[in-house]
């Protein structure tokens, strides 16, 4: 036995340094693409990153960069967090895998021999280096996102259930419970993934604390859903939401400070909380004592949301959402800004919205009370085109096209009055269509095609949306690969040699099958634990997310769990080989045996194929793209982004490197909300506030969030005029609202606008030089082309009215045509940027605007950096390659 926990100890730590040496190897030294850029800004000046945030992350990222010695040393550093929580979870997974083989093969004190013992710990190696090795937890590995946190607090989750497990009969086991419910706690503030842990957990102390039968596993499947449902939908949000009850009474009610009635409930909660613990204590109820400890514990956890509420607080530059106060932390808390889908019952994707429905009240703050400035709209289907199981609901035509292409849709035609005495047939996908999609596309494609990557192969990296050339799964095996996906053969030289083209050979796949049949043989009840495991963060994700067709990246990162789940098994894989072969050999000769081959066939293998894709050492252009946007736009200018690779690496050159801090980064798909506006509005570093006339009365939540146009005077307008047209609160520059009844709501009054210019201005402001004088027009004249105007266009319109021409404004080259608002004829490039000029540039095909060669020339030749782009060794992914070919394009103009 000593011997056992000797090896035990011994190997798992060398588990954990062989991955901790590997991820920290391959770490990308800065910034990568994506959300990295954005955890790392707020984690290094502790701002509030997107909902729901990730405070706990975001403090222990900030201890880490601590220790970064300068800026542009804390990328890594926050990587390095990434890299030791994954290490961490190897070894956790390493001493799950021995605990579940222990089980198996040591009966009695007298098992603990040599065979039995390399049996064990080989089982945790190579199940432990095979998932090391995997793709999807080696590409978190190595950036700064949220998920290799998450998986450490699911590994510990499990294990400290498994040693209470070992433990049950002592005196103070329950302690073990208790560390569970706080690390659930904390983990609130890394994400809610880990969460997912708690049916096993469930099943755990059910299997050792009473006899087995089916009333009893029902019962245990019904508390595990409650505990669950209990955390996710009624302790987060709804700690919060009574929160705001007592804010909104004591701030409107007693007229006393914001955020004073939810300091009152908190202290009431404490008071409440310590009387219970000592009550419970004191009448020896062991069992409220230890769920009353436990909530609690939770609590503490949850808590960490208290920085983010601190921080708001204090108007850093990043504050999405500008939650401080209750209200708009809930709102933040509840993801509302992404919107929702129907889960169990809802509409169709070609269902007609009958109604607009107002529910529940914004609050918004003003003069020192909270006031109604909106509610929220929940919009009323026709319920002939609602279903079960609504798999098929984005209204989106290319998603519409892809629900067709992934299924031989059989949907029935019903009529529909479209309102002007006509009737149209519109298609309701019947329930067997919406399962096609969801075991095709969302099981298969989403959530398969991602196991396989794992424990087959990987064909590319490029993302796949059912093309047979990209991102399938591949197994290396000729004539399975040649029937799935054509002949192999024939695949283009540079697809045969993109390093993502990984070969496993099945070999993973097949030891964690073996591992589970050997499992359910064996051990019934831990099977079912492993399981539930396996279930609850695969399969039941894919349900609930219930994602539509084109994701913008793939999504493998989100079902990490369920690969750790199914590794257990391929541990156990190891176990079931050496029982097999034990029957003809000596054990100890088999267990060396099926360890050597083992550990070479599937972790050796897979860490040989993964390394050239996963190594992100001197891989620099995320941050150097960021650098090449900001330099590629003049002093104090102001510059359009709209997605999350031309934002939040901006963000992090900025905030963390403070690389061209003048510049003003606004992202346009922020623009909407009247927080981004405040935080816009704002100075930051060295960064005026945008130029906005409007104030925040005029454009809050719920205000001029939409406005029609219709053109009721037939000729352009100045956009000064069109602004004071849209600022008024006069009755008459108002119309009934085609959304809401018994509404009104502001409205432009014309579809063509212009903006009087002054020639000698623009040159003495440096906006353009003297060689463009004669181009310049004496008035710019532009139509949006669309029939309404949301938010974002109307505060370009307000820059444009009240800029004039103080300040460069510029669009990123990544930000869709969409975003022009038709000013593209306006656009002079510089770089990577477009400027927006009054001067009218000249057509050229596939290509917005009009080259301004000096300036290009001297920014790509004299200023642009290359993220390591000139190194022959460095590896580039499908996203670095897209990002960059916008260089390639400069180039080629």
């Amino acid at each position: 036995m000593k011997n056992f926990r000797f090896f035990n100890i011994v190997v798992g730590w060398i588990t954990f340094l062989t991955a901790a040496v590997v991820y920290i190897l391959t770490i990308e030294p800065t910034a990568s693409f994506w959300d990295c850029g954005e955890f790392i800004a707020s984690a290094y000046r502790l701002e509030v990153g997107h909902p729901p945030g990730a405070p706990f992350f975001m403090i222990l990222g900030r201890f880490f960069t601590l220790f970064s010695g300068s800026p542009a040393n804390a990328a890594r550093m926050v990587n390095i967090l990434s890299a030791l929580a994954s290490a961490f979870t190897i070894l956790f997974l390493f001493w799950t895998i021995t605990h579940f083989v222990r089980k198996i093969v040591i009966k009695a004190d007298k098992d603990y021999n040599l065979g039995n013992i390399i049996t064990i710990i080989g089982s945790g190696l190579v199940g432990a280096l095979a998932y090391t090795f995997s793709d999807t937890f080696w590409f978190s590995a190595a950036e700064a996102e949220v998920y290799a946190t998450s998986s450490l607090f699911t590994a510990v989750v499990f294990w400290a259930i498994l040693k209470w497990e070992n433990e049950c009969d002592k005196k103070y086991s329950n302690r073990w419970i208790i560390l569970i419910a706080y690390l659930i706690g904390l983990s609130i503030g890394v994400h809610l993934l880990n969460l997912l842990a708690i049916p096993a957990i469930v099943f755990v102390y059910y299997f050792k604390k009473y006899p087995v039968t089916k009333k009893g596993v029902f019962y245990a499947l019904v508390i595990s859903g409650v505990l669950l449902g209990s955390i996710m939908y009624i302790l987060i949000p709804g700690i919060v939401k009574v929160a705001s009850w007592f804010d909104l009474l004591f701030v409107n009610g007693f007229g006393l400070p914001f955020n004073s009635g939810a300091i009152f409930y908190v202290a009431v909660l404490i008071a409440l909380i310590v009387w219970g613990i000592k009550y419970t204590e004191r009448n020896g109820k062991i069992v409220f004592n230890t769920i009353i400890l436990g909530v609690t514990v939770i609590l503490i956890g949850y808590s960490s949301y208290a920085m983010i509420v601190i921080r708001s607080s204090a108007d850093p530059p990043m504050d999405q959402n500008n939650p401080d106060n209750v209200f708009d932390l809930l709102y933040y808390l509840n993801r509302e800004q992404y919107g929702d889908r129907p889960l169990i019952y809802g509409h169709t994707f070609d269902a007609p919205m009958v109604d607009n429905k107002q529910t529940k009240p914004v609050y918004i703050k003003k003069d020192g009370r909270y006031v109604v400035a909106d509610y929220k709209i929940e919009v009323e289907y026709d319920k002939r085109f609602t279903t079960l199981f609504p798999r098929m609901y984005s209204p989106d035509q290319s998603h519409v096209n892809e629900y067709k292409k992934w299924t031989n849709l059989t949907g029935d035609e019903i009529p529909v009055n479209t309102g002007r005495g006509q009737a149209e047939k519109r298609i309701k996908p019947s329930f067997g269509d919406n399962l096609a999609f969801f075991f095709k596309y969302q099981v298969g494609h989403m959530y398969l095609r991602y196991f396989m990557w794992n424990f087959s192969g990987r064909q590319n990296d490029i993302q796949g949306h059912g093309n047979v050339l990209k991102g399938n799964w591949i197994s290396g095996i000729s004539f399975i690969d040649d029937a799935r996906l054509g002949d192999q053969s024939q695949v283009p030289e540079h697809l045969k040699n993109n390093p993502a083209r990984n070969k496993y050979y099945m070999l993973p796949l097949i030891l964690g099958l073996i591992g589970l049949l050997f499992h359910y043989k064996k051990h019934k009840y831990d099977f079912i634990i492993v399981l539930m495991l396996y279930i609850l963060t695969g399969l039941a994700i894919v349900v609930y997310l219930n994602q539509y067709p084109l994701q913008p990246r793939e999504r493998d990162y989100a079902f990490a769990g369920s690969f750790y789940a199914f590794s257990i098994w391929l541990g156990l894989g190891v176990a079931g080989l050496i029982d097999a072969l034990s029957k003809k050999v000596p054990k100890v000769v088999s267990a060396v045996l099926v360890t050597a081959v083992t550990l070479v066939l599937v972790p050796g293998i897979m860490a040989s194929e993964n390394w050239d894709d996963h190594d992100r050492s001197g891989r620099y252009t995320a941050r150097d793209l960021a650098y090449n946007y900001l330099n590629s736009c003049e002093e104090n200018a102001i510059l359009f982004t709209n997605g999350d690779n031309d934002t939040f690496p901006l963000w992090y050159a900025q905030e963390v490197e403070g690389i061209r801090t003048d510049i003003k980064v606004c992202n346009l798909s922020y623009l909407r909300a009247a927080w981004y506006i405040d935080q816009m509005s704002r100075k930051s570093y060295e960064s005026d506030p945008l130029p906005f006339s409007l104030t925040h009365e005029k454009y809050h939540k719920g205000n001029r969030d939409i406005l029609p146009i219709y053109d009721r005077i037939g000729q352009a307008v100045d956009v000064k005029d069109v602004m004071d047209f849209i600022a008024s609160d006069d009755p008459k520059t108002k119309i009934k609202s085609p959304f809401v009844a018994n509404e009104t709501l502001n409205y432009i009054p014309t579809k063509t606008f212009k903006l009087d210019i002054n020639a000698d201005d623009i040159i003495e402001k440096g906006i353009v030089g003297e060689k463009y004088r004669e181009r310049i027009v004496d008035e710019m004249e532009w139509s949006f082309g669309q029939r309404y105007l949301y938010k974002d266009g109307l505060m370009l319109l307000d820059m444009l009215a009240t800029n004039n021409w103080e300040r460069p404004i510029y669009w990123a080259m990544t930000v869709s045509s969409s975003k022009y608002f038709n000013l593209q004829k306006y656009f002079k490039v510089d770089g990577l940027t477009y400027q927006l000029v009054p001067v009218e540039s000249g057509s050229e095909r596939f290509y917005s605007g009009e080259v301004d060669s000096e300036v290009m020339y001297d920014n790509i030749m004299n200023k642009f950096r290359w993220g390591g782009i000139e190194e022959n060794d460095i590896y580039f992914d499908e996203d670095n390659i897209r990002m960059f070919s916008n260089l390639r394009s400069s180039f080629g103009r």
